[in-house]
């Protein structure tokens, strides 16, 4: 049975992006030395009306920040509309 989040408020549901595992000269770095994860696409959003983000958008978030749980084996967090700090875009 898949289980379904639907944040409430104004609480933002956010799927945590992993950081990359070679650095730009193609060092590897060991999960040990990784940092923890500050980046996410935005899942579901809360019933908020003054919701700055929506599903798809990909957001920069504080590292110890929200509640951390596990969706069919992917990471998941749910934070505070507030504790999103940017939102990513590419040109």
């Amino acid at each position: 049975m898949k289980e379904t989040i639907r944040p409430l408020g104004s609480r933002v549901l956010v799927r945590v992006l992993e950081e990359e595992s070679v650095t730009a000269s193609g060092l590897f770095i060991p999960d040990t030395a990784k940092e923890k994860p500050q980046r996410g696409e935005v899942v579901a959003v809360g019933d908020d009306e003054d919701m700055k983000v929506k599903p798809g958008d990909r957001v920069l978030y504080p590292k110890y920040s929200g509640t951390e749980l596990n969706l069919d084996g992917v990471d998941h967090l749910v934070l505070e509309a507030g504790d999103v700090l940017a939102v990513i875009e590419t040109a």
